[in-house]
């Protein structure tokens, strides 16, 4: 059976997105600062970066679709990652609201979840063909999914600042058991892999 993966990238002080999130500006203040790695440091960080986008499906929380916001969805938004999504893969978006799919180009297509993590990553394992499975974000999906015990290698993205507020990864989770098996960085991340002890 294929590994489900979580990639997050945080702050020092555990926030995957800093405070007065928007739907302009979704990551909060300050939230964007965490991801400079991804963009000032690419070469030195591919392998990192390869292993973000080789899952075969991924899943994701409403406000990481579609920015911070509740209730019936607006038809006409298509989320805040434009035309053509990183992911070239099936995404399943967790929501209370459903809605049809959402095909984009260059291979992605959103997939709108309304009955349950398990659910989700059900459809996730069939669509990826074998892959892994990425559980890619926001923080409140990280967390069901670590509570459930449902993620069995997590992949920190530790970025070398703080935000004092906004979403913190690990509230409320409970006791977690990691063994780190693998430490890297450059200046501005240090990535941290740990394996899931059950």
């Amino acid at each position: 059976m294929s590994s489900v993966t979580c990639d997050l990238t945080v702050s020092l002080d555990g926030f995957l997105a800093g405070p007065n999130q928007t739907p302009d500006n979704p990551l909060g203040e300050g939230g964007e600062d965490l991801h400079r790695w991804q963009f000032e440091e690419a070469e030195a960080n591919a392998e990192a970066l390869k292993g973000i986008l080789s899952a075969g499906a991924y899943i994701m929380g409403r406000n990481m679709f579609a920015g911070p916001g509740a209730g019936p969805w607006d038809k006409d938004w298509r989320g805040w990652w434009g035309e053509e999504p990183p992911y070239h893969a099936p995404v399943f978006v967790l929501t209370h609201h459903p809605r049809a799919p959402l095909e984009m180009e260059g291979g992605t297509t959103f997939n709108f979840v309304s009955d349950g993590i398990e659910s989700a990553l059900a459809q996730a394992r069939e669509a990826a063909g074998g892959k892994d499975v990425a559980v890619a974000g926001g923080a409140e999906t990280a967390r069901q999914y670590l509570s459930a015990g449902l993620i069995d290698e997590l992949r920190l993205h530790i970025a070398p600042l703080t935000l004092g507020a906004g979403e913190r990864l690990l509230d409320g989770v409970g006791n977690l058991r990691l063994e780190p098996t693998e430490v890297l960085g450059t200046r501005l991340v240090t990535h941290v892999r740990y394996r899931m002890i059950r």
